[in-house]
């Protein structure tokens, strides 16, 4: 059976509507046709020159991203620019660029909710439920420990399951952690929302200075673990989610994660040098 773009598109549709993505995004199909077929695809989170030499090397036609090649509008490509060499490249070797971004972070099974999985949390829901009315879709999450953890061993946890050394906390540190509201991704702007919800500790992202001393004079606790460590699941989020499609209607594809990527930034502490 063959199966092409508009296929994948439908099927990403399915799981995460676009009218869940925010209207300063760029969701979708960015390079290719949607009447091209599909063979195998290569699942990454963010979309660079390395994803795509991954893609190149493994022979995929589709590249799907949850960060988009073309965030702002572009006036010209520019060749000599990252962005500029990937669509160059992906025009040249016919593969297709896929962005499923913020409309998979508000998607009732999204970027989020693969966070709170991970770390073994029970009872999801939407941190910021969604305005399109769609049940369970939002963003961020609020999900609760079977049994409450001493925050010494919630730490160990969520060093263990991020694959982190580090993460930086501001605020007061709670003796035990059962309720926790989380935010895969750049989400500053939600912390006073998990403050009002009861959460123990709030989990996600780039927190900016003042909202870390707002959590100081409430004495509320702030986990920032970084972008990638914090939306990295969304790779295998996307992946099965492709794969289970393939499988119930039969598509003859190939899905692939990416095995090359990796977090952008490196812990340097006094022993890094030595």
């Amino acid at each position: 059976m063959s199966i092409y773009i508009k296929d994948i598109l439908e099927s990403i549709e399915g799981d995460a509507p676009k009218s869940l993505a925010e209207s300063w995004d760029n969701v979708g199909l960015l390079v290719g046709d949607k009447e091209r077929q599909v063979k195998r695809v290569l699942v990454g989170l963010d979309p660079t020159t390395s994803l795509l030499a991954e893609a190149i090397e493994l022979g995929a036609d589709t590249v799907i991203t949850h960060h988009p090649v073309i965030f702002h509008p572009l006036s010209a490509i520019d060749t000599s620019t990252p962005v500029g060499i990937i669509i160059e490249q992906a025009l040249l070797h016919k593969i297709s660029l896929i962005a499923s971004h913020t409309n998979l972070d508000s998607a009732a099974s999204g970027v989020s909710q693969a966070l709170a999985i991970a770390l073994g949390l029970e009872k999801c829901c939407p941190l910021l439920p969604s305005s399109e009315g769609i049940e369970g879709t939002g963003l961020g999450c609020l999900a609760e420990f079977s049994t409450p953890l001493l925050w010494e061993d919630f730490c160990d946890l969520l060093l263990e399951r991020l694959s982190v050394l580090s993460v930086q906390v501001a605020g007061s540190v709670p003796k035990r952690v059962a309720r926790v509201a989380l935010c895969g991704g750049s989400g500053s702007g939600f912390a006073e929302k998990a403050y009002r919800a009861g959460a123990d500790v709030y989990i996600t992202a780039e927190i900016k200075h003042d909202v870390a001393r707002w959590a100081e004079e409430c004495s509320f606790c702030l986990v920032d673990a970084g972008h990638y460590a914090t939306e990295q699941f969304a790779v295998s989020l996307m992946a099965n989610s492709l794969r289970r499609a393939a499988g119930l209607s039969g598509w003859n594809i190939e899905v692939f994660e990416t095995v090359t990527e990796k977090n952008p930034f490196v812990t340097v502490s006094t022993d890094f040098f030595r």
